[in-house]
């Protein structure tokens, strides 16, 4: 997938254990954000008019990936003005709270031949069963993987010393927080997440988003996670912008933190998303455990492990299968609209964001 120096990657929400979970509103919420919500169908130029607006805007610009389809677009958030252009459709549907004020809806029903579409009624509405019907096997899947995950982080949070945890991240936020005024406000991102492609990672944001990366090399996420809200709360608190990336495979748990304004990351690795940066300062977070603790339960460790790996591969697959069905969602309802006003309305939009 393509990325240049302008541009940093993310996911916006993802399959997860509870079905879809999507970070939209938050994103809403930011103070000043105003928002372009798409309204369409499946392959009428939703993507292929974000992306435009990606290389067309003067500055670096975040691309908000699809999860189901991560070669495609759900979003594109620009600094200058500070605006995002997304994709207002399921799953992920989004309606203005304040209608003109915040938000403005970009309908492209109208490039719809309607009457073309309902001769093909009942295919669409069997292929749209289908997609979630998929899914839905894709989010059980992923919730049972989360459950065994979830098993292994409480066994190895019962052999850790987490107090020593928590003084271990208020040193680090002496060392590479320095305090400053004004008031902290939050993003929230996803930087990975279970796909058709298998578990996506977002590697080239890391680079293009900090310069220094400190690394938390923990298997089992008990001792990472401690540490990640500590640091998410005293960067808040000391009035940086944080931006925080939760594990799409459990709620509440963060994985990977970024303080643009320092060029400061504070990431996640394990099996799962294994991180490799030149300069990378290493953390081991077994230095916070009782090794033979956690000794006689590594045989239980490594069953929840690779069980989950394979449930998240059968969700991955899953998902593929409803990509698959999607793709022809797609071909029926590009066979049905008129691009050229679909074009006419992105340039309106063009207009607005001045590009």
């Amino acid at each position: 997938m393509e990325n240049d120096k302008k541009s940093v990657d993310f996911f916006l929400g993802a399959v997860g254990p509870g079905g879809f979970r999507g970070y939209f509103e938050q994103l809403g919420a930011e103070p000043g954000i105003q928002l372009y919500l798409i309204k369409s169908g499946p392959g009428c130029g939703k993507s292929t008019m974000m992306r435009r607006i990606a290389q067309k805007a003067g500055d670096p610009v975040e691309r908000i990936h699809c999860s189901s389809d991560p070669d495609s677009l759900d979003g594109v958030i620009l600094p200058r003005p500070f605006a995002a252009v997304l994709d207002a459709t399921a799953p992920h549907t989004l309606d203005p709270a304040y209608p003109g004020a915040a938000e403005e809806v970009v309908s492209l029903y109208h490039t719809m031949d309607t009457k073309r579409l309902k001769a093909n009624r009942a295919e669409i509405i069997a292929l749209f069963r289908r997609c979630k019907c998929l899914q839905g096997r894709a989010a059980r899947y992923i919730s049972s993987a989360a459950e065994l995950l979830a098993d292994s982080r409480r066994t190895a949070a019962g052999a850790a010393d987490m107090e020593k945890a928590r003084a271990y991240a208020n040193r680090l936020a002496l060392r590479y927080l320095p305090r400053r005024g004004g008031e902290g406000r939050e993003s929230i991102r996803l930087l990975s997440a279970v796909t058709p492609q298998g578990h996506k990672v977002f590697r080239d944001t890391i680079p293009a988003l900090a310069d220094t990366l400190v690394v938390f090399h923990d298997e089992y996420g008990a001792c990472s996670s401690l540490l990640m809200e500590t640091l998410r709360r005293l960067g808040l608190e000391r009035g940086y912008h944080v931006v925080t990336c939760p594990c799409p495979l459990s709620e509440g748990k963060i994985d990977h933190l970024f303080l643009p304004e320092l060029r400061l990351a504070f990431l996640t690795s394990n099996s799962w998303h294994p991180m490799e940066f030149p300069d990378q300062k290493n953390i081991h977070c077994t230095r916070f455990e009782a090794k033979d603790r956690l000794r006689c339960r590594k045989k239980r460790l490594r069953f929840n492990r690779r069980a989950a790996a394979d449930l998240l591969a059968q969700a991955s697959a899953m998902q593929c299968e409803a990509k698959a069905s999607h793709d022809e969602l797609e071909a029926f309802y590009g066979a049905a609209v008129d691009f050229s006003a679909v074009d006419a309305a992105a340039a309106a939009l063009n207009a607005k964001l001045g590009l």
